[in-house]
């Protein structure tokens, strides 16, 4: 079962220059929860379609590498759990229920804003995708590409008013573990209201 995700906002209230200038990695956050609009439109920055019916971001031959998944902990109507984001029709899909941020952390060397964060956006790539196009060369396009995502998930927190920073330090296989889902995992956002 599928749970349609609010419709995203084409339009902010602060400039792309704006959010350019306050972004920064934001490690600390309140215990308020996430709203459900606030995950879909980070999704939709993140992985969405844009109004050309393509990604948000850019990707070398159009391969589109990854998936992406969310650990819920803290969603104003959201259970925690794991979920699938599906862009083609801007929707989430419950993959496990309960908690699993601690046993994520965890695997991300006890990070504690991955504990803490209400949502946590995994970044799973399946490489081939690009590989099978471009060969070995195909490798470096996926970190490319992540690169672009990664932006725009920073970007769209920061108008949105929230906090996320990147996280590459984990234990992939205790990641994969942790979120049972196929491919190689490549960043981990955690995200939420920013604290003191």
């Amino acid at each position: 079962m599928r749970i349609a995700l609010p419709a995203p906002k084409r339009r902010g209230e602060i400039s792309l220059e704006e959010a350019i200038d306050l972004r920064k990695s934001v490690r600390l956050y309140t215990d308020e929860p996430l709203t459900l609009e606030e995950v879909s439109q980070i999704l939709w920055a993140a992985y969405g379609i844009n109004r050309w019916g393509r990604r948000t971001y850019p990707s070398a031959g159009a391969c589109y590498p990854f998936e992406v998944y969310v650990v819920a902990e803290n969603v104003h109507g959201l259970a925690p759990g794991i979920y699938h984001y599906h862009e083609e029709d801007h929707s989430l899909e419950l993959i496990k229920r309960g908690h699993f941020g601690k046993t994520l952390a965890e695997a991300c060397l006890n990070q504690r804003c991955v504990a803490t964060a209400p949502v946590n956006v995994v970044i799973v790539t399946h490489y081939e995708r690009t590989t099978r196009r471009y060969g070995e060369r195909g490798i470096r396009y996926v970190h490319i590409d992540a690169g672009h995502m990664g932006q725009n998930i920073y970007l769209q927190a920061t108008a949105l008013g929230l906090g996320t920073v990147v996280v590459g330090a984990f234990r992939d296989e205790e990641v994969k573990r942790a979120m049972n889902v196929p491919g190689e995992p490549l960043y981990v956002f955690p995200l939420g209201v920013p604290g003191e």
